[in-house]
């Protein structure tokens, strides 16, 4: 009977020689790529920090109001007052400059490379498999490349929320350019539009709704790093959840989750309310 007594294919050791050899000869160019990353998250991190908390409250609380009304104003007001009230205010703006920092890189790399893909058949199937390995591998998986590769700490949590978080973006922006219907696209043209003016002035346009859907998508999946980037030195929320873990002090890890839901809701209501105000401006 035919059986697998021992390993045959030595895949790991294959991929743990080619870590190392990215890391002996280019770190110097991974450390480049993590300069800009660097610089976005410190300017955010050190802004958000600088104000003082009432102001940030009121600019939450304005933003949430002029997006879906009163009722979401109200509520991010009285959570943010609470995080505050808990302890873990500084926690939160690291928080929030991570996810607004990795949404940053997202949405630059997302929608060009979403355009691309929905204008062009063969791009689309050379990058769908590429996003389907991004989306289904495990996050803890590339963990290991990424702490060696740009070592631990905020950063590296950023780097690998954006690789965890680009897919989503991807997907929905190259959904909305194919499903502009073409006879917009042949109106366009026969008015004598190029393909630049057709892609700014039509089909991006009507595309914003779900790109909308993408960035919201791409925002939540950031915030659901936290906890994961904490496990590799990154600070914010994911910090009191993993040392109430390790240190099975349920309370500390409740209070560092609660807090982690309330932002999500509040970045998932505003994120929505001001896709479906997109749509219903295109509507009108």
């Amino acid at each position: 009977m035919f059986e697998f007594e021992e390993k045959i294919i030595p895949l790991d050791d294959w991929i743990s020689y080619f870590i190392d050899w990215l890391v002996e000869g280019y770190r110097w160019f991974f450390q480049g790529l993590k300069w800009p990353v660097e610089m976005t998250l410190s300017g955010i991190e050190n802004g958000l920090l600088a104000l003082p908390p009432l102001l940030v409250i009121a600019v939450f609380t304005l933003i949430a109001w002029r997006s879906s009304g009163y009722k979401l104003a109200g509520f991010s007001a009285v959570t943010l007052v609470l995080i505050g009230m808990l302890g873990l205010w500084a926690e939160t703006m690291t928080t929030l400059a991570m996810v607004f920092s990795s949404v940053v890189f997202c949405t630059l790399a997302g929608i060009p490379l979403g355009i691309w893909a929905g204008r062009s058949d063969r791009f689309d199937s050379l990058l769908r498999p590429l996003l389907d390995a991004m989306q289904t591998t495990p996050a803890f998986v590339y963990l290991v490349p990424i702490v060696m590769l740009f070592s631990i700490g905020n950063v590296a949590g950023v780097l690998a929320t954006i690789i965890f978080s680009l897919p989503p973006i991807i997907r929905l922006t190259s959904l909305g350019i194919r499903q502009v219907h073409p006879e917009l696209i042949e109106a366009a043209q026969a008015f004598g539009a190029t393909s630049h003016q057709v892609l700014l002035k039509v089909q991006i346009p009507m595309a914003m709704p779900t790109i909308m859907a993408g960035l919201n998508q791409t925002m939540m999946m950031a915030l659901s790093m936290v906890v994961i980037a904490a496990l590799i030195g990154a600070g914010g929320l994911g910090a009191p959840v993993v040392l109430g873990l390790n240190t099975l002090d349920i309370g500390l890890a409740t209070i560092g989750g609660l807090a982690i839901v309330l932002m999500a809701i509040i970045l998932d209501r505003i994120t929505q309310s001001l896709g479906q105000k997109n749509n219903n401006g295109r509507r009108s």
